[in-house]
């Protein structure tokens, strides 16, 4: 989460050169290779080595990539464009914690407990602290944002119940690999259609400047950190918590974002925002409690 909630200022870096498909062809391409360099390297270690895909295991790992990353990435960026403001749609794609418990229950039979439900809200009522206290900008905009924000958020949750589903005999590098390497059979097409027509153009526009050069530097943040690296430990850690347990740490991503702001762009947090990273965090120790019987 750490990682992840880094991303959002990589992205903006990018997003200052390429165009939001082009970033995204890049980042799964070059973070599939070096899955594969890796995976190859490490063939014979049971944690880092690449192992077969079996075919009758296809089907489930081209549905964990067709959720996320594509299904996602473009509902997540359409959800962004029709929302007027930046709080409300943070807000509305940090509702994982609260949809899992019921995708869990009914596609896993995951056993919920009044731990996790209680320690889900305080921490989902702190994240809506951190979100909202000192956003001056509330207008909703175009009002489809809203239903493409909760889709988003499904297929981000439907994502893990897959990962819950794929047999334990392949390790979490092995998955990703798959899933990401599969996500590109989706993606290339519809760059194809959009993005590449303008490619000549895009280059020409190229300035080789130090913006350039960050870009870059950003695009090969997310390729090692954001897609390799950050989706391997949530891989894992999904298998071996649940999903209930493990969306519930997505409430963490906006602490992080906030203490990032706070150390390096000196960002102001205020009393209201403190108070929501303290419930977001108590929340945390709560829903990762053991139920006593």
């Amino acid at each position: 989460m750490l990682i992840w909630a880094a991303s959002g200022i990589a992205i903006k870096q990018v997003l200052h050169t390429f165009t939001p498909l082009t970033m995204i062809i890049l980042r799964f391409t070059l973070a599939s290779l070096l899955m594969l360099i890796i995976g190859c390297l490490f063939r014979h270690n049971p944690l880092l080595g690449l192992q077969r895909l079996d075919k009758k295991d296809v089907p489930l790992f081209l549905l964990g990539s067709f959720f996320q990353p594509f299904l996602y990435y473009i509902l997540e960026t359409y959800s962004y464009k029709a929302l007027s403001s930046p709080t409300i749609a943070e807000a509305l794609l940090s509702t994982a914690p609260i949809l899992s418990p019921f995708f869990a229950y009914l596609l896993l039979k995951e056993r919920v407990t009044l731990n996790n439900i209680l320690g889900i809200i305080v921490s989902t009522a702190g994240m809506l602290m951190l979100v909202m206290v000192g956003a001056d900008n509330f207008e909703l905009g175009n009002p489809w944002g809203v239903p493409l924000a909760i889709a988003a958020v499904s297929t981000a949750v439907l994502y893990t119940v897959v990962l819950r589903r794929i047999p334990q005999k392949y390790n979490s590098l092995s998955i990703v690999f798959y899933i990401q390497t599969l996500a590109l059979l989706f993606f290339y097409p519809l760059w194809g259609i959009k993005d590449a027509p303008q490619i000549g153009t895009m280059i020409a526009s190229w300035q080789y400047d130090t913006v350039w050069w960050q870009s870059l530097s950003a695009i090969g943040y997310l390729a090692v950190f954001s897609s390799v690296v950050a989706f391997i430990c949530y891989c894992y850690s999904t298998r071996q918590i649940g999903v209930t347990a493990a969306n519930t740490f997505n409430n963490i991503r906006p602490v992080f974002t906030a203490l990032i702001m706070l150390m390096f762009f000196g960002e102001h947090l205020p009393p209201g925002k403190v108070i929501g990273i303290v419930l977001i965090i108590v929340g945390l120790f709560v829903s990762q409690k053991p139920q006593r019987q």
